[in-house]
């Protein structure tokens, strides 16, 4: 027997899309991302984003079409979805010409982290949240 479970908590970086299978099944897609801080030795800092495309079915897919807006944090549990072509992240490359990747997660449990006023009332560019999600995410760096 094998199991993967995958956890993440961060930010909404666009709206979410609901669409409907051929059956009738509700699917919702968004973006989140992820931001880690940390000092090196030398005293520089570093921050790193890492952006996940999650797709939520049947009622997470309700909840999260309903409740979810850009800047909202969320907890995700789910099950990460390797890139058919590739075997691994989905790659994408920036407006600046850098490479970026997204991770493909089907959402298992939807937990809304923030009220529907919070929504992008979190800390501006360079400011720190204290908490590990991701705060400010310019447009151009959304890879969806």
């Amino acid at each position: 027997m094998s199991y993967q479970k995958l956890i993440i908590v961060g930010n909404l970086g666009r709206d979410p899309e609901m669409r409907y299978t051929p059956d009738g099944t509700p699917v919702t897609s968004f973006s989140m991302a992820t931001n880690r801080r940390w000092t090196n030795s030398d005293g520089s800092q570093n921050e790193e984003t890492i952006w996940f495309r999650v797709s939520a079915w049947r009622r997470q897919a309700e909840i999260a079409a309903q409740y979810l807006s850009k800047g909202r944090q969320v907890m995700v549990e789910g099950r990460l979805q390797a890139d058919k072509a590739t075997g691994g992240p989905r790659i994408w490359t920036r407006q600046d010409g850098t490479a970026g990747a997204s991770f493909e997660v089907t959402c298992d449990r939807l937990i809304l982290l923030s009220n529907r006023g919070d929504a992008g009332s979190g800390p501006g560019p360079g400011e720190d949240d204290g908490g590990g999600g991701a705060d400010y995410i310019p447009e151009d760096d959304i890879p969806f």
